[in-house]
């Protein structure tokens, strides 16, 4: 496969073309710097820092020794020379491919130090937020602890004033109830009396019709008529207090 290569190399070196043909397909016309160019891509504010041109690049083989090697093994000076700078270009190429790929240490540390640069103003812009935004936050959080404090001072207050008002109004309503209940049990007493009273009148008047009775028969028996026998009148009975000493008394 590499010799068929070499070969179409070579026919197109003869013929006077600049066109190199490779087993993949063909270069174009002018072989430059920018052979197999990527698309940069940006960091956080990135710098571009300019890699080794390609002019002070220094090869890893040596160009001369390997044309005369060349020459010794067939080829004349014009093919080697052709063959050399075909090697020289992919070498190129391949050590774009590995700049563009990877960073040097020059470029690491310029990269390092912005880095560095960056964390140093995001530290900065930390200072000042806590110094404003988290002395609001707290000023706010203080201001809502101590309305807090003043609704449940308040609401401590009102539940006070609640109990205490309705232990007042049963207070009260125990006192009204004390009192009708009283009012009720002297109102039952009087009836009582009275209906007592009017009972023990009524008893003692039936008695002492009866009694009169029996002693007028016995007097007017034994021809003591005019004799005169007292017996109290109820109404005489009931000029002092009724007790229940005396309802025992009179019945």
């Amino acid at each position: 496969m590499w010799g068929r290569w070499f070969g179409r190399l070579l026919r197109s070196e003869g013929s006077g073309a600049r066109r190199v043909s490779t087993p993949r397909g063909r270069f174009s016309s002018a072989l430059r710097r920018d052979f197999f160019t990527t698309a940069t891509k940006e960091g956080y504010d990135m710098r571009p820092v300019d890699i080794t041109p390609l002019e002070q690049r220094k090869l890893t083989f040596d160009t001369h020794a390997l044309v005369q090697d060349l020459e010794t093994h067939g080829f004349d000076k014009a093919q080697a020379e052709t063959i050399v700078s075909a090697l020289t270009i992919l070498s190129n190429v391949s050590l774009d491919t590995i700049y563009k790929e990877m960073v040097t240490q020059a470029q690491q540390e310029i990269t390092v130090q912005q880095l560095m640069a960056h964390l140093d103003s995001i530290r900065k812009d930390m200072v000042i937020l806590e110094k404003s935004e988290f002395a609001n936050l707290r000023a706010e959080n203080q201001k809502m602890k101590i309305e807090l404090e003043q609704v449940k001072q308040q609401l401590i207050n009102e539940t006070s004033r609640i109990r205490a008002d309705n232990k007042l109004d049963i207070n009260l309503e125990r006192s009204r109830v004390t009192d009708m209940f009283t009012d009720q049990e002297k109102k039952l007493m009087e009836a009582t009396t009275e209906f007592t009273k009017n009972f023990i009148l009524i008893y003692l008047g039936l008695k002492y019709r009866h009694t009169s009775e029996v002693l007028q028969v016995h007097f007017h028996n034994s021809n003591k008529a005019n004799t005169e026998i007292k017996i109290p009148k109820p109404e005489v009975l009931f000029q002092r207090p009724v007790t229940k000493l005396t309802l025992k008394l009179l019945l």
